[in-house]
């Protein structure tokens, strides 16, 4: 395991990674990024094998960078694979200049729940103050109390400004947002920007539950299939 005596940032924000997996299958997916380094990070959510020593792609934003795998761990179904990974010699940080927005996703000590990000499909409304676009009837692939990554092969271009409608059980929340990440093929990055302190705690509460809840049926349909 990575053993670098190195500063690391308890951020948690959503990366592309590519290569070829342990069976020699190449693979190109979204992950979580955190535990963060000039030159390393821990990748989560990592749906292919791999193996210490494999050399894989990551991406944050337009910045891309080559790593190497240092260790490898099976998290179970909600985390999937974990890897520990170390930036090549000659290669630039992709995350070397952090938004602002995701720099707000730093996380430490006791306010650390409440900038917890949830992989979870949660449906939203984005609209627009214009009226010339039509209403966006969409799931967030990637969501916490300060804001959400929704996939999109054709993304809002940076710096748009939109509205967000979501449910949390009964209750209607709207909010303004602005989009602080647009990657074309992939989705968008948009930033809660009117929601207080007291939704958006209510929001983490109400998606650890919902994180929870997913994580629980998996594992009960996972140990059902066995017995099968």
């Amino acid at each position: 395991m990575d053993k670098r005596p190195e500063t690391r940032i308890e951020a948690q924000i959503l990366v592309r990674v590519w290569g070829m997996d342990a069976d020699g299958r190449p693979f190109f997916q979204n992950a979580n990024a955190n535990k963060i380094s000039s030159e390393g990070a821990q990748i989560s959510g990592i749906a292919h094998p791999l193996k210490a020593g494999d050399i894989i792609g990551v991406q944050h934003g337009d910045k891309k960078a080559r790593f190497k795998v240092i260790w490898v761990i099976d998290a179970g179904i909600a985390r999937k694979i974990e890897a520990g990974v170390q930036m090549l010699p000659n290669q630039r940080s992709p995350w070397q200049d952090l938004a602002a927005w995701e720099k707000k996703e730093i996380v430490t000590g006791e306010n650390k729940r409440r900038f917890v990000r949830h992989k979870v499909l949660f449906p939203i409304e984005i609209g627009f103050d214009d009226g010339r676009r039509s209403q966006m009837n969409t799931n967030a692939t990637d969501i916490g109390g300060r804001g959400c990554y929704v996939e999109s092969l054709i993304p809002l271009q940076l710096g748009t400004k939109v509205n967000i409608k979501f449910w949390m059980d009964e209750e209607k929340v709207q909010t303004s947002g602005i989009v602080r990440a647009s990657d074309p093929g992939v989705g968008m990055g948009i930033e809660f920007t009117a929601l207080d302190n007291t939704v958006q705690e209510r929001l983490q509460v109400h998606l650890d539950k919902l994180d929870d809840g997913l994580a629980s049926r998996d594992a009960a349909k996972g140990a059902s299939n066995s017995e099968s």
